[in-house]
């Protein structure tokens, strides 16, 4: 990135924060166009909708990485600045990457309101008439395109521009962020593909699928290219895996009870693709016989807007949800005692607390 390039933020607005990583990760995409143009057609269209796959949400790895350098140091200058942006958004890569992957092993149709990759490009091979299998095509590229953004992310993060031994330090709980992410996901397709339903695993792949990657290593990430001590990480991982524990509860929530125009996917998508989540675990175990063996049968299948709703409604009586939010309180509650004590500065206590309630209270 040029000087030119440099992105100034304010001392702390989400909206800016937000938008300074959409424009680095679309310029660092810029940068990768520019010598895969001469592949062609199809490397171009890999490349339009790796920027497809990297638009929007939320950023909430991005931030709590921004916060967990802030936690220990401020920025020196616009270049530091400007390289604690680039390594953060590293994780927006990373997570773009996952949920490539995670909507082609869940058969999810839509992300954010639009078609996944794998079905995009489904669409596409039937719309040329071109030879072979079309949903191959598709998953195909899902691969390809997740894969790409993978490495990507790893590119980024190494050529962010801090100094070089933070950001060695910084790899370590990268890897150890990407090794932990792909086991989660395949701790819940085997728990999907079994039909398991304990609450045990399933909040083991709440903390290995989403929790830890979410939150508690993007603050380790952001802490080590500041410099922090092995007893900072261990503060920070107090208030981060209890906090990414709840923000995942939450999005468990909001798979069944959400709203298509705040989620942008289908009403009870999780529901049809048969997620084992601790929601569905706490169901099954209030549930009566006969209505635990009709909400596991119905899991996994095609759903109508009358039996999402009609599930939805033995998911309340069984007093999960209740259970949910109750857990949601009560892992944010520890998280933010944790937060109290910890060796931080002031200014990112303040905003780490923001961000706890931003990512815990979304809405339906």
């Amino acid at each position: 990135m040029t000087e030119s390039q440099e992105v100034v933020l304010p001392t702390w607005d989400p909206g800016a924060f937000r938008d300074g990583i959409e424009e680095c990760v679309q310029r660092f995409i810029d940068d990768q166009a520019t010598w895969l143009s001469a592949l062609g057609e199809d490397a171009d269209r890999l490349v339009e909708h790796a920027r497809v796959s990297v638009s929007g949400g939320k950023r909430f790895r991005a931030a709590f990485c921004w916060w967990g350098f802030r936690a220990l140091a401020e920025p020196t200058d616009d270049a530091t600045a400007t390289a604690l942006l680039r390594a953060c958004a590293s994780l927006e890569l990373l997570h773009a990457s996952a949920l490539v992957h995670d909507d082609y092993m869940d058969a999810s149709d839509v992300r954010r309101g639009r078609p996944a990759t794998h079905r995009a490009f489904e669409t596409l091979h039937r719309e040329r008439g071109w030879n072979a299998d079309a949903a191959q095509y598709g998953a195909s590229a899902a691969i390809l395109l997740g894969d790409l953004l993978l490495s990507w992310s790893d590119e980024l993060l190494r050529t962010c521009g801090l100094p070089a031994e933070r950001v060695l330090a910084a790899l370590g709980f990268f890897d150890l962020t990407r090794t932990e992410v792909v086991t989660g996901q395949f701790l819940d397709v085997s728990a999907q593909a079994r039909g398991t339903t304990d609450v045990e695993v399933a909040m083991q792949v709440v903390r290995y699928k989403s929790a830890k990657y979410s939150i508690e290593r993007p603050l380790h990430l952001g802490a080590a290219l500041a410099g922090a001590s092995p007893e900072v990480i261990e503060q920070l991982t107090r208030f981060g895996l209890p906090l990414g524990e709840a923000f995942q509860l939450r999005d468990d929530l909001l798979g069944v009870f959400g709203d298509p125009a705040v989620t942008g996917k289908p009403a009870g998508d999780d529901l049809s693709e048969g997620k084992r989540t601790v929601l569905i675990a706490l169901a099954l175990d209030g549930l009566g016989p006969a209505d635990r063996a009709h909400l596991d049968s119905s899991l996994g299948g095609p759903l109508t807007e009358d039996e999402v709703a009609g599930l939805r409604r033995l998911i309340r009586a069984s007093g999960a949800e209740a259970q949910v939010e109750e857990m949601i309180t009560d892992l944010t509650d520890r998280a933010l005692a944790a937060l109290e004590v910890a060796d931080v500065r002031d200014e990112a206590r303040s905003v780490l607390r923001e961000l706890a309630a931003a990512a815990t209270q979304r809405g339906f």
